[in-house]
């Protein structure tokens, strides 16, 4: 049976790395399964396209296993934006949302509006900075068809209640970017009608990755508008000169064969926490998040992110007094700390790999920021 700590050596990452809501190092299995499949690819041997071919059955079932829906019910995708574009280009009504989202959700409900004119935005007004049920609740209307949230807020680390906004929407669709939490939260997926994510970050298999899981009822609902060549029932190989519908269901929402090597990169890094569960993952990155609340709170820098581990995922954010912003900067910096600094904020977040030296490289930043505060 896999444990945590052989998960955890298959990671590289160097320490003082605090950066995974950007990006994550991708692990050595990872990097193995690339070689091997780029080898192939530049080889070329005969009977060696079936190694690329089932990487899209295997890849689909690796992200069931870890979303929970059906391998018919999800589709590979080589990024989030693509699966919040398919979605909302394939809406109609209004879809109501945070104007504090990512962009990428935002900009998906803005350009399929502007485009075709059968969705409309409609943005809350949100109180303390948060989406939570009954911030949704006020903001509901009879013209309000579905509701999109971001599983965890990028800028302040905050982990959504998707139970409580079913409750509160009943049947409108529930759509979720799950890009920040996705291999690290251990979500109720179920209740939501449509989940995209990326492997970039928290899963940690590299750009080009994602997936898209579409309920029965939205793949009944969305209309397929980029279904290109993979998402159309044509027969690869025989006559192209009719022009067929989409394939049903997730399938239907695909422009075109995808990268088999994005495919498998992301399947190994899936397998992987699927290997040890992802509540497992989950406790132990919120382990690692308390652990830099603690050293921040030691060093009495403010943490402006949720403590509560019900309210939170791997991220933590610090926000010390505006003049003081550049000198923790510096101290971060000169220690070997990779954060994400953002207007008057520090974003730490962490993963399985962030270890012992990682904190002490962090402790050390922290001990040189207050000692040139205080001097």
């Amino acid at each position: 049976m896999t444990t945590i700590d052989d998960l955890v050596s298959g990671f590289s990452d160097e320490p003082g790395y605090f950066d995974f809501a950007k990006w994550g190092p991708i692990s050595r299995p990872v990097a193995d399964e690339e070689r091997a499949l780029v080898d192939v690819q530049s080889r070329a041997r005969f009977g060696s396209e079936v190694a690329l071919t089932e990487q899209a059955g295997r890849v689909r079932r690796a992200i069931s296993s870890v979303v929970g829906f059906p391998t018919d019910q999800v589709v590979f995708q080589p990024h989030t934006s693509a699966g919040l574009l398919h979605t909302m280009f394939g809406l109609t009504g209004q879809v109501l949302m945070s104007p504090r989202d990512y962009p990428s959700m935002p900009l998906a409900a803005t350009r399929a509006a502007a485009a075709l004119r059968v969705v409309e935005p409609l943005w809350m007004d949100l109180d303390h900075d948060v989406v939570t049920p009954a911030v949704v609740q006020r903001h509901l209307t009879d013209r309000v068809t579905a509701v999109a949230v971001s599983l965890v807020d990028y800028r302040t680390g905050y982990l959504v209640d998707l139970e409580g906004i079913r409750q509160v929407i009943g049947d409108r669709l529930l759509i979720v970017d799950a890009i920040q939490g996705f291999g690290v939260v251990d979500a109720p997926y179920g209740v939501a009608d449509v989940v995209a994510s990326g492997g970039q970050k928290w899963v940690r298999a590299g750009w080009g990755t994602g997936f898209l899981a579409l309920s029965e009822r939205a793949a009944t609902e969305l209309t397929p508008v980029f279904s290109g060549v993979a998402g159309t029932q044509l027969a690869l190989g025989g006559s192209y000169h009719e022009l067929l519908p989409p394939w049903p269901g997730a399938a239907g929402f695909q422009v075109t064969n995808p990268d088999p090597i994005a495919q498998a990169r992301f399947a190994t890094a899936l397998e992987g926490i699927a290997s040890v569960g992802v509540s497992a993952v989950s406790r132990a990155v919120a382990d690692r998040a308390s652990r830099v609340i603690d050293i921040a709170d030691e060093f009495a820098v403010p943490v402006v992110s949720p403590r509560d581990e019900a309210e939170r995922a791997g991220i933590v954010v610090l926000q010390p007094a505006p003049e003081l912003m550049t000198t923790l900067t510096a101290s971060l910096l000169n220690h070997g700390i990779t954060a994400t600094v953002r207007d008057d904020t520090v974003r730490l977040s962490t993963h399985l790999s962030t270890g012992d030296e990682s904190f002490e490289l962090l402790r050390g930043a922290l001990t040189s920021f207050g000692t040139t505060v205080f001097y």
